[in-house]
């Protein structure tokens, strides 16, 4: 989905992209609701999986687009928050009306959509550039978002700095990776039965941490490099995850989650900006689908290489190994920041 919206996202403009596949990403939600337990059911969700996928690169795009390097923090911020008040709200909501009520979960997850559709549609322009800005951009000497000619791989290898700073997120998606994996099984070390209880706790304080604290963090780190931040989550990563090792109690569980959510708000905020402020304007959507999948594969190697290694080792031994990544990501990441401070001295 992915891939076949950045694609489609760059050709036939932003807007379009968006509203079709998020449309038909709630329509495969309406015959949910009226289907009981048939098996066409996980089929259509896997359906509506694909069309989200490809809708994402655009809405990704049209944020750049709409945007500049001066206000982008403040609104990826924005959007960050608003998911995890969404994702905060939903999963309640859905709780209440699952034993009674189920296709209204369907109906209310394709209605919620239309209506952010509707506003879209209404007060949002086609973002995609048009020729002549495009041409206009190919004049600008040191500018990252300048239109370029090729295809995604050729002007992906002309910005080395966007290719190393998405081989090290790589990292930093594997380390986070554990929030699913890793702790789950630590909390059941530790607390037997009551584990999954203790979870819930854990995941509750980060959504609340996420909530709360995503305007305070931005605002005490605005005029900070988006690099440098990432940087900074990564030392935060390193502290959060590897004082597990040493934790016996809830709450100095609590305590290290509290550290490695607000990692998490640096590293969802500032990766987007810096993204965007290396992507072309023509090339937007499809590096808005490539970067995530690369970066995603960290998060999907982590439970698998993890695994492994807890069960030759034991569970409290992946923390050493976790804060030892979240460091090396973290040195890297300030190298790279280094570097790019380097090069505009000259």
């Amino acid at each position: 989905g992915l891939i076949v919206g950045g694609r489609l996202a760059d050709w036939l403009g932003r807007k379009k992209i968006f509203l079709f596949f998020q449309g038909m990403a709630a329509i495969c939600f309406i015959p949910c609701a009226f289907l009981n337990n048939s098996l066409l059911i996980p089929r259509l969700l896997i359906l509506s999986a694909f069309f989200l996928g490809a809708a994402q690169p655009a809405s990704t795009a049209m944020t750049a687009d709409l945007t500049n390097p001066n206000n982008r923090k403040a609104a990826f911020s924005l959007l960050y928050l608003g998911n995890n008040i969404g994702f905060a709200v939903g999963p309640l909501i859905a709780g209440f009306l699952y034993n009674n009520y189920l296709m209204w979960i369907f109906l209310g997850d394709a209605a919620t959509t239309f209506a952010s559709l509707v506003l879209v549609y209404l007060f949002i322009k086609e973002t995609l550039p048009s020729k002549e800005k495009i041409e206009e951009s190919f004049k600008l000497e040191n500018n990252y978002e300048r239109a370029e000619k090729g295809n995604l791989w050729q002007v992906l290898w002309k910005r080395p700095r966007l290719l190393l700073f998405t081989l090290i997120s790589l990292i930093y998606s594997f380390v986070y990776a554990q929030t699913t994996f890793s702790i789950p099984i630590q909390v059941i070390e530790l607390f037997g039965d009551k584990g999954p209880k203790m979870f819930g706790v854990i995941m509750t304080t980060n959504a609340l941490v996420v909530s709360c604290l995503t305007i305070i963090i931005i605002s005490l780190t605005h005029k900070i490099k988006p690099v440098l931040n990432v940087a900074l989550a990564g030392a935060l990563y390193a502290i959060g995850f590897g004082m597990i090792f040493f934790i016996n109690g809830l709450p100095w569980l609590l305590f290290s989650t509290i550290i490695w959510s607000i990692g998490e708000i640096l590293v969802t905020t500032n990766t987007n900006v810096y993204i965007a402020n290396h992507t072309p304007m023509s090339h937007r959507g499809r590096f808005n689908a490539v970067i995530p999948v690369i970066m995603g594969a960290g998060f999907a190697l982590g439970p698998l290489i993890s695994g492994d290694y807890i069960r030759k080792y034991g569970i409290n031994n992946i923390w050493p190994v976790i804060g030892f990544l979240s460091v090396v990501a973290a040195v890297l990441m300030y190298f790279l920041y280094f570097s790019e401070k380097k090069r505009k001295k000259f």
